[in-house]
């Protein structure tokens, strides 16, 4: 899933390590989640949004992909 944090982060000053601080992580999740190596948890997304004052939809960029969502792959749907 592609995202703005390094930008939003960027506007803040804050550094990976800053921000994983303040929402509960490593310096390590947030590059991973800043490099789409990793999706972050609905509750993790909301907590790295109260820390820009935005919401979830400014960060994060939810695009139709090939990959099909885990509830359709455990329903066997195509």
């Amino acid at each position: 899933m592609k995202n703005k944090i390094h930008e939003f982060r960027e506007k803040l000053g804050l550094t990976q390590e800053q921000l994983g601080e303040l929402v509960g992580v490593s310096r390590q999740a947030i590059h991973a989640i800043e490099t789409e190596k990793f999706e972050p948890s609905i509750w993790l997304a909301y907590d790295i949004s109260k820390v820009f004052h935005c919401s979830i939809e400014e960060i994060f960029i939810f695009e139709e992909s090939e990959k099909k969502s885990r509830s359709t792959q455990r329903r066997g749907i195509i």
